[in-house]
């Protein structure tokens, strides 16, 4: 007689999570990654400059936004614009 076989599988996979960008590329002088988003949740406004050309913009943020939707809004704001 032999033995049965186990019914247990293995426990699925996680997924690896990658981390959202905190650096972007610039819209105005097209330098990759020099764009930085700070956040100040306590004030709900977010900043984000550019290191090269010094271009900024300011907008307001709620407890879910996310770097990324900063920087969204701005390019969003620079298509407006044009």
């Amino acid at each position: 007689m032999g033995r049965r076989k186990s019914k247990r599988k293995p426990p699925p996979k996680r997924k690896a999570i990658e981390p959202l960008d905190l650096q972007f590329n610039c819209p105005f002088c097209n330098h990759e990654k020099s764009c930085e988003v700070k956040m100040d949740k306590g004030r709900n406004t977010a900043k984000i400059t550019c290191r090269v050309c010094l271009e900024d913009y300011q907008a307001t943020i709620n407890f879910l936004s996310e770097p990324v939707d900063v920087y969204n809004d701005w390019i969003d704001a620079c298509e407006c614009a044009n």
